[in-house]
């Protein structure tokens, strides 16, 4: 499947996150949703992923907020980021 290619562990860290968060925030988030949504999905990768999610999140909080909100996949959003290969 494609998230084995890409940049490996990265990609698949990134599209997982993104899909617990994409869960949480529900099918139309508003921006409050989401970023309620990016706290806890973080937490919910356990410690040392979390913190790595965090980060991640941080960083590209507009563009996951973005994609999110356009309902676009948690592997496009990753690729958007670059952290994905499309």
């Amino acid at each position: 499947d494609g998230v084995a290619q890409g940049r490996g562990i990265k990609c698949r860290l990134c599209t997982k996150a993104l899909k617990k968060i994409q869960a949480l925030a529900g099918d139309d988030p508003d921006e409050a949703a989401v970023v309620a949504a990016l706290q806890k999905g973080c937490q919910a990768l356990g410690r040392a992923k979390g913190k790595r999610c965090q980060q991640l999140v941080n960083k590209y909080r507009d563009q996951i907020t973005e994609g999110l909100q356009n309902g676009d996949t948690p592997r496009d959003i990753c690729t958007a980021m670059g952290i994905c290969r499309s």
